[in-house]
């Protein structure tokens, strides 16, 4: 099989430095370009890192981009032009930034996930059944933690997490979210999903889905140890993507979850 040449975007983040770390390592990946958006007066495995531009991705198949929301849509733009694919980890993005990458979509294969994860692609699953299945009664919340270079909250995890519960119940995301706490010792349940993020030391990351009637409580949870866990699923999304005409794809669809 002939190899996928790649670009990242955000190549000096925590997770540029992972996906980088674990292109290398994978026999199907051919790194070719690498982005920031600073100037990076060193090269990283023989290639000198550039700003966004047609210039810099011109020679790749595809991008991954774990950046922020005003990044990744400059890369999209970009993307678009040259007919490039693009797997999106970047968290935080407001609803007219998710409809400009709706947009976007109709024109190149756009994979968008909060988490590349399968484990909390499943959880998420998990959390729709349930949602799906508790009756009214239920109230829901949902606490994580991440390290504390962390800036946006909730992650987007959690709002991944947020948005199987409104499946689940038929709702849009947006009609259900309440409070935002940070850094709250306790946070209590609401009639809308209340979510509470801590940010501590380095932890990678873990979430946690509650469902309390009064009566009893059910508890979702996932935890990461690892953050190879996130590029490999990245580059797992990278591969899959390759095959796909224009469209807006999620994890959801790569696992075939119904």
């Amino acid at each position: 099989m002939k190899k996928i040449n790649l670009g990242i975007s955000g190549c000096m983040g925590r997770m540029g430095q992972q996906l980088i770390k674990s292109s290398k390592n994978n026999k199907d990946f051919n790194l070719k370009a690498l982005t920031e958006y600073i100037t990076i007066n060193k090269k990283i495995h023989g290639i000198k890192p550039e700003l966004n531009s047609e210039n810099a991705f011109k020679k790749t198949d595809i991008i991954i981009d774990f950046t922020i929301p005003k990044c990744t849509l400059e890369v999209l733009k970009i993307a678009s032009k040259l007919k490039k694919k693009v797997v999106i980890g970047t968290t935080g993005f407001s609803r007219s930034q998710e409809s400009q990458i709706k947009k976007y979509s109709k024109k190149i294969p756009i994979l968008k996930a909060g988490n590349m994860s399968l484990g909390v692609n499943l959880l998420m699953y998990l959390t729709e059944i349930a949602s799906k299945s508790l009756n009214k009664d239920y109230l829901s919340k949902i606490f994580e933690v991440h390290h504390k270079h962390k800036k946006d909250y909730p992650s987007g995890t959690a709002l991944m997490l947020g948005k199987g519960i409104a499946d689940g119940k038929g709702k849009n995301l947006y009609s259900l979210i309440g409070k935002k706490f940070l850094n709250k010792k306790s946070f209590p349940y609401g009639k809308k999903i209340n979510f509470n993020s801590l940010r501590k030391g380095e932890i990678i990351g873990e979430h946690e889905v509650k469902f309390s009637s009064g009566k009893e409580i059910i508890t979702l949870n996932h935890e990461a140890f690892d953050r190879a866990l996130y590029s490999d699923g990245a580059l797992t999304a990278a591969k899959w993507l390759m095959k796909k005409k224009p469209g807006l794809y999620s994890m959801r669809d790569l696992l075939n979850f119904s």
